[in-house]
C-alpha cells in the first residue's frame, strides 16, 4: 500500500493514480446514472396522477432530494481521487446505466420506474465497491456501500407498495 505523501505516482490521499483511473471512470459512470435517475424521479414527482398522488408526490420529492446530495458526494469523491466529475448532459447520456423514463403519470408505473432505477444503481455500486476495495480505496467502497444499504431498503419498501 502507498504511503500518504503525494508524489508523481500517488494522488493527494496517497492512492496510486494508475489504480484510481478505473475507479474514477466507474464513479463518473455512476454519477451519470444518478443524474438520469434524478431526472426520472423529478418527472415522477411533477407528473404523477391518480389515487396515490398525495402519498407518492412527497415520497418522490424525498427521494430526489436525497439523490441530489448523493450526486454531490460522488462528484466530490471523484475530485478527492484526483479526477474531474462529468458535468454535461451529453456526457451523462453517454455514460449512464439508466434509461430515461419520459411522460410517466400513473403512480404504479412511476414506482416501478423507481424500483428499476434503484436496482440498477445497486448493481453498479456493488461493482464499484469491489473495484475500489481491490484498489485499496476504502473511502469509495464505503461511500457506495452505504448507498447500497439504504437503497436495498427502499427497493423493499417500494415493492411493498406495489404489492
Amino acid at each position: 500500500m502507498s504511503n500518504t505523501t503525494n508524489n508523481d505516482s500517488t494522488n493527494q490521499i496517497g492512492l496510486e493514480r494508475a489504480d484510481m483511473s478505473q475507479v474514477i471512470a466507474k464513479l463518473n459512470s455512476l454519477l451519470s446514472s444518478y443524474h438520469t435517475f434524478y431526472i426520472n424521479v423529478r418527472g415522477y414527482h411533477w407528473n404523477v396522477k391518480g389515487e396515490h398522488f398525495f402519498t407518492l408526490h412527497p415520497k418522490f420529492e424525498e427521494l430526489y432530494t436525497a439523490l441530489q446530495l448523493q450526486i454531490d458526494e460522488i462528484a466530490e469523491r471523484i475530485l478527492t481521487l484526483g479526477g474531474t466529475p462529468l458535468h454535461a448532459y451529453s456526457d451523462f447520456a453517454q455514460h449512464t446505466g439508466i434509461a430515461e423514463d419520459k411522460n410517466v403519470k400513473d403512480g404504479t408505473t412511476c414506482v416501478k420506474g423507481v424500483v428499476t432505477g434503484l436496482q440498477a444503481l445497486i448493481e453498479e455500486q456493488r461493482k464499484i465497491s469491489a473495484l475500489a476495495a481491490d484498489s485499496d480505496d476504502q473511502g469509495s467502497a464505503d461511500l457506495v456501500d452505504a448507498y447500497v444499504q439504504e437503497q436495498e431498503k427502499l427497493v423493499w419498501m417500494y415493492n411493498a407498495f406495489l404489492g
